[in-house]
């Protein structure tokens, strides 16, 4: 299945999930979960981990600053109201299986073809003048900026992202030349779209066009 493909189908799914209804949902997270960890424990706890503040707050401030009726009857004013509690479990929900989505095509898809997966996303910008190949390399970087970056160095501040490409080169050639170390190559794969592969995105995007109508 080509990688573009493979995304897609990524992407759809995670778009699904926040159109699923709570009791439906619940059977989502699940499915994620049990996935996660049977083929991206470590990957999926680190992640989980790294959102643990952003579910606190979601929970903290659906929960408690929801009106509606009290969900501990015996303390109003303190407790958590019962439409704010449903709410917080549906987004910490959605959020969970997402980062659970994300744990398993970072696990799954090997980075040559996530990259070239993105490229062949990114290909129909190339009219309006954005090079899908620096577009890919771009996010690749994010990703393993984010994955493996140790919390509290420079390359773990978020600006390192937004840095022009000429003053992150000298800053990676003066690294090499201090530390010895080799720069690392990332291949763009050309992949072939097939016909059934084109279908399947067709019929992909029909079905959720008509999901978020109907």
């Amino acid at each position: 299945m080509h990688s573009g493909l493979i995304l897609l189908l990524w992407l759809a799914a995670v778009a699904s999930v926040q159109l699923l209804p709570i009791s439906a949902l619940g059977l989502a997270v699940l499915a994620c979960a049990c996935a996660a960890l049977l083929w991206a424990r470590v990957r999926a706890w680190r992640l989980v981990r790294r959102v643990r503040i952003l579910l606190l707050a979601i929970v903290v401030l659906f929960a408690w600053f929801t009106p509606g009726e009290a969900l501990w009857v015996d303390w109003p004013r303190l407790g958590p109201s019962r439409e704010g509690a449903m709410l917080a479990l549906l987004h910490a929900g959605r959020l969970l299986a997402v980062v659970c989505a994300v744990a398993l095509l970072l696990e799954r898809l090997p980075i040559e073809r996530l990259v070239s997966g993105l490229h062949a996303l990114a290909s129909p910008l190339r009219v309006l003048g954005v090079p899908p190949e620096r577009l890919a390399l771009r996010l690749l970087l994010v990703l393993r900026l984010v994955e493996a970056s140790p919390r509290g160095t420079q390359h773990g501040d978020w600006r390192h992202w937004l840095e022009d490409e000429c003053e992150r080169g000298r800053a990676d050639t003066t690294a090499r030349d201090e530390g010895g170390g080799d720069s690392e190559s990332v291949r763009i794969l050309r992949e072939h779209l097939g016909l059934v592969d084109g279908l399947v995105a067709i019929a992909v995007f029909a079905a959720l066009i008509w999901w978020s109508v109907a």
